[in-house]
């Protein structure tokens, strides 16, 4: 089973949604730059791969760090050089030709930004190699300034931090840096265009892929004696609100906002016009009439059990900025741009106080259930939302597992099953179905 919660007993001012100021630029509660725009010196892979360093084949004894984080990254982790081999294979060469570039794949940036570590060339030491992949100074920042203060006698988390490692361990720092590439930023973004030459759906939850990536550090007491006390409902809470985040500053940069006569598309729901035609999906449920093209709402619609949950005060201003986005956005009325800034002012507000926030068992269940019924409503029948719920009613479900807090861990695994089982394919996706799984689901974890 999988672990993730989103549950808040946070206090906000009720004013977060309704009188948010709206900021012409938001800023990011993380000010700590992505590694891909340091100008420290990054020296390369092979720095970090020596058997006394993180190379080890076996976990050291009394050593607060596994020092085998190399040899986990190198043989098992898709982030590794897998990440820009497949770069090389006959699918991408043949996107890389279907959107005109003048290199290869493997030598695009728009590909490589995220297949692969791309720093500018002045900042790439003799030893560096793009070819290397996502690779170590790709997530924890170019080592040229911590590599060696990071070993010395004494050293803390903190002066690693100020040397330029990145604060993996914060979870807004951590989202920024991962959603930059499994979403995208103003500085690297897969588009439609990207996705109509053949790129795959871009599908991503923070805390289930932290979940099922594979580990190369333990979190136990000393190491949340270093950093900080770890939360995955706080990771996964965030994570949805960063999302949220991104998909609205998309809609308010006029560089990214629209793609020739039309608006970007990546930020709607794919399935709103990849269907048969035969296939008439359109439900009420956005309150907009039928034949528009739908925002992927997936991760509002988490964010919808957040503000629930923690923000009471707050629930109704939400709730009507989405539908006035939902609305404006079809063209019905109303100024999308408008709502859509109070909507990301907010989140801003959000995602401060979640940055340090911790989640009681209360708001576990309440945010389970209120993931359950809403599903029941009718609120998943589109399938990324769907998708996104039930990876977030599976991280919950975990977390409570952990605390001992679900009483037939068996049952509820194999109820867990069936709904996976109804998105575990997008075109084959049925609501019916996936609300008769959680039905089953809702028995089971209330007993």
């Amino acid at each position: 089973m999988r672990t993730l919660i989103l549950l808040w007993a946070l206090w906000v001012p009720v004013a977060a949604f309704a009188q948010a100021p709206a900021p012409q630029a938001p800023q990011s509660p993380a000010p700590h730059p992505l590694p891909y725009l340091s100008k420290d010196k990054n020296l390369g892979v092979v720095n970090c791969a020596n058997s006394l360093c993180h190379g080890s084949v076996t976990a050291w004894k009394d050593s607060n760090v596994l020092q085998t984080e190399y040899v986990t990254w190198s043989r098992v982790d898709k982030h590794a050089n897998r990440a820009y081999q497949i770069l090389l294979n006959e699918r991408s060469q043949r996107i890389a030709k279907n959107l005109g570039l003048k290199e290869p794949a493997h030598e695009a940036k728009i590909c490589v930004d995220c297949h692969g570590y791309a720093p500018p060339v002045e900042v790439r030491g003799e030893r560096f190699k793009v070819s290397d992949g996502v690779s170590c100074e790709a997530c924890h920042g170019p080592a040229e300034r911590w590599i060696k203060s990071h070993t010395a006698p004494g050293a803390t988390h903190a002066e690693n931090v100020a040397n330029g490692l990145y604060p993996t361990d914060d979870p807004v720092a951590q989202a920024r840096l991962c959603l930059s590439c499994h979403f995208g930023n103003k500085d690297k973004f897969v588009n439609h265009r990207i996705m109509g030459a053949g790129h795959p759906r871009i599908t991503f939850e923070l805390e289930t892929f932290t979940q099922t990536q594979p580990p190369h550090f333990v979190i136990d007491e000393d190491w949340q004696k270093r950093k900080r006390q770890w939360d995955p409902v706080r990771v996964w809470a965030i994570g949805q609100a960063l999302a949220a985040a991104e998909i609205l500053d998309v809609l308010l940069d006029p560089k990214r906002s629209k793609d020739g006569l039309f608006p970007e598309l990546v930020v709607f729901d794919c399935h709103s016009c990849h269907h048969s035609m035969q296939d008439v999906r359109w439900t009420p449920r956005l309150g907009i009439g039928p034949g528009r093209i739908r925002l992927n709402d997936a991760n509002l619609l988490m964010l919808k059990q957040i503000v629930r949950r923690t923000l009471p005060g707050d629930e109704k201003s939400y709730n009507e900025l989405v539908s006035s986005l939902h609305k404006a956005v079809a063209g019905d009325g109303g100024d999308a741009l408008e709502a859509a800034r109070k909507l990301r002012a907010g989140l801003d507000v959000v995602m401060t106080k979640l940055s340090t926030r911790d989640f009681s068992n209360d708001d576990l269940r309440a945010i389970l259930a209120g993931l359950i019924e809403d599903g029941l409503a009718g609120q998943y029948s589109d399938y990324a939302g769907a998708e996104q719920a039930t990876m977030a009613m599976s991280s919950v479900m975990n977390f409570l597992a952990k605390r001992g807090e679900l009483r037939t861990v068996g049952d509820a695994n194999k109820a867990l099953t069936r709904v996976y089982d109804t998105v575990k394919d997008d075109e084959k996706y049925k609501p019916q179905a996936f609300q008769a799984a959680l039905a089953d689901l809702r028995k089971t974890v209330s007993r």
